[in-house]
């Protein structure tokens, strides 16, 4: 037999329900270390959230691809399995082609300069260039310059002719390869340890923060400072979690984003030399510093690719980049 509640007892469920159902749960997923620029940003977000908002918000943070590799992380955003993400840039060129700027080969001259790009107005436009796709960026967070290595010295472009390169999911990367006469293989980041290991793929590009953290020098014997491009991250978050938060925990949540990434830039700016001498001390890679000379064959070789992509990226913002270089 059913038996039916009272009113009032239906009325009390309803009142009291929603104050038990306890603290907004954020995750945070992203593909790195935990002692990385990216790691130790994510860290500090989930330590200040749980220090001003507590029993409110719950970060839970999952690195080293734990929940979902770069590839679907923003995807399974924008179906509700995790509410924040770090993926590096190159990600985001299925959602808005004028993100691909940051993979152009040797169009900042350091991180500075890509921070000056970044804080300037066309920089702050493309945080918000996604929200009609059920994206907004919170922020860039900094991982640093790219450095080549490879099982063979490389000190001048016709070294990498023949070679294969891992590289993320770009075809302006890619294209930066190919111009090269080297292949590019898209693969995730989680495979390439594995990959170089196997000797599947020759050779990689990264900061020094992943080559160290994620071992690369120990299967790779070579490592040349080319400088040749950023691997920097966007955080990011869907539209419909962000506009759907209570005001005043979307300012303080806002707040502590800004401060994590604020300090995750300055562990990247700091830990790339002491990544880079980690290396060296290991004995495990050779370290190649380029002469200027050399350098210059670098950047002839690849600049076509800038030409290649203008009409897609615009020129009006890459000569917005160039301008940062300048200050």
């Amino acid at each position: 037999m059913r038996k039916w509640l009272p009113a009032a007892a239906l009325l009390a469920a309803f009142i009291t329900g929603p104050a038990t159902a306890g603290p907004i749960v954020i995750k945070f997923s992203h593909v790195v270390a935990e002692n990385t620029p990216k790691g130790k940003m994510a860290n500090r977000f989930k330590a200040l959230v749980e220090e001003r908002l507590a029993g409110k918000v719950a970060v839970e943070v999952y690195p080293n691809s734990q929940l979902f590799g770069d590839n679907k992380v923003l995807e399974a955003m924008l179906l509700g399995d995790v509410q924040i993400g770090a993926p590096s840039l190159s990600k985001f060129s299925r959602y808005t082609s004028s993100m691909e700027i940051f993979d152009l080969p040797f169009l900042f001259k350091d991180l500075h300069a890509v921070e000056r790009f970044q804080k300037g107005e066309a920089g702050q436009a493309m945080l918000d260039s996604m929200r009609d796709k059920g994206l907004i960026g919170l922020g860039y967070l900094h991982n640093g310059m790219k450095q080549m290595s490879a099982y063979t010295p490389l000190h001048k472009p016709s070294d990498a002719k023949g070679l294969k390169f891992r590289v993320q999911t770009s075809d302006v990367l890619a294209a930066q390869f190919e111009v090269l006469g080297a292949t590019a293989v898209k693969k995730p980041f989680s495979e390439v340890f594995t990959l170089l290991q196997t000797k599947a793929i020759d050779g990689t590009e990264n900061p020094w923060s992943n080559t160290y953290s994620k071992k690369f020098f120990e299967v790779q014997p070579y490592i040349t400072e080319t400088d040749h491009g950023v691997l920097d991250y966007m955080v990011v978050t869907s539209t419909e979690f962000w506009q759907g938060l209570p005001d005043d925990i979307r300012a303080e949540l806002k707040k502590a984003i800004e401060e994590a990434v604020e300090y995750g830039n300055s562990v990247a700016l700091e830990q790339a030399g002491q990544d880079r001498q980690a290396i060296i001390d290991s004995g495990r890679s050779e370290v190649i510093a380029l002469t200027p000379e050399e350098r210059a064959e670098w950047v002839d070789a690849m600049r076509p690719v800038w030409k290649q992509f203008e009409d897609r990226i615009g020129k009006d913002l890459i000569e917005k980049a160039l301008a940062a270089n300048n200050r």
